[in-house]
């Protein structure tokens, strides 16, 4: 869940971790922190992106786990080309790609498209995406009184520098077909449930999310260039599919400023990077 864009709110010094240690304060981090290079993530919290179906890990930093997404304000969407995270479901590896960073993963299905579900629409979407490409949307919720906008910037303010982050998780599969989800049924309209901002709807039919402690994702980060910040995340394990079509007129027209798909972050594998899941 990252962006590759940097965001600054009000001046560079705003700040957020993301919950709170066990025992400790929640760290502060530069809400457009770099990358913090170094030979191994040895001394980090728990990293993110990971397989969901390997349930182990042994990072010792633990944290509260963030309140459920309705007691929140949802703060931003924004997808990954390609699956950052690995599930059986989407598990067929995408490669590496020119400039060293690529990876990901596609879904299972993708083989078994068919010609008019893979049929090209009538102009460019997103820029450059393409039906038989698999994208991975976050839904970003923060414990601040904040409206949803864009970057990770939207998700913290000057009276909230330091919130609980969760982030609503669904692989997709994009296909030609409007019989496919709408992904504008899963937007935010400017809309309040129970006083919170909220998107229309969140994927189900999906599997039971697996929720987790990790990190922010994307790919500026690696084994070497780790995140410092604190997220709860919940991974729907299957994927759907999601008409392009729809996928257009969002880039086109939303409140995030989201007009194309991100970079993914290589999976972590390393057991001391990760949490357990349980």
């Amino acid at each position: 869940m990252n962006h590759t864009k940097s965001f600054t709110i009000f001046a560079t010094f705003l700040v957020f971790g993301i919950s709170s240690c066990v025992g400790a304060q929640k760290p502060k981090v530069a809400l457009d922190e770099k990358p913090v290079a170094a030979e191994t993530c040895k001394g980090f919290g728990p990293q993110t992106p990971r397989d969901i179906d390997n349930k182990s890990g042994l990072n010792k930093q633990l944290f509260s786990l963030a309140p459920r997404y309705d007691s929140m304000n949802l703060c931003n969407i924004h997808f990954h080309v390609n699956a950052e995270h690995k599930a059986k479901d989407f598990s067929i590896y995408a490669g590496e790609g020119e400039d060293g960073h690529g990876g990901g993963y596609k879904c299972t299905d993708t083989p078994l498209l068919t010609k008019e579900e893979l049929k090209a629409p009538k102009e460019p979407v997103c820029e450059n995406l393409k039906p038989g490409d698999t994208i991975e949307v976050h839904w970003v919720h923060s414990s601040c009184d904040v409206k949803p906008g864009e970057g990770l910037g939207a998700c913290s303010s000057a009276s909230c520098t330091n919130p609980d982050l969760r982030v609503e998780t669904q692989v997709f599969l994009v296909v030609n077909d409007p019989s496919a989800v709408n992904f504008n049924n899963l937007n935010y309209s400017g809309g309040l449930t129970k006083g919170k901002h909220q998107a229309k709807a969140l994927p189900e039919g999906t599997g039971i999310p697996v929720e987790f402690l990790g990190s922010t994702t994307g790919e500026k980060y690696d084994n070497q260039k780790c995140s410092p910040l604190q997220v709860t995340w919940s991974v729907r394990p299957q994927c759907a599919k999601v008409d392009i079509n729809s996928l257009g007129e969002w880039c086109k027209h939303n409140v995030f400023n989201e007009h194309h798909g991100h970079g993914v972050r290589k999976l972590v594998t390393d057991p001391s990077l990760l949490s357990e899941i349980k």
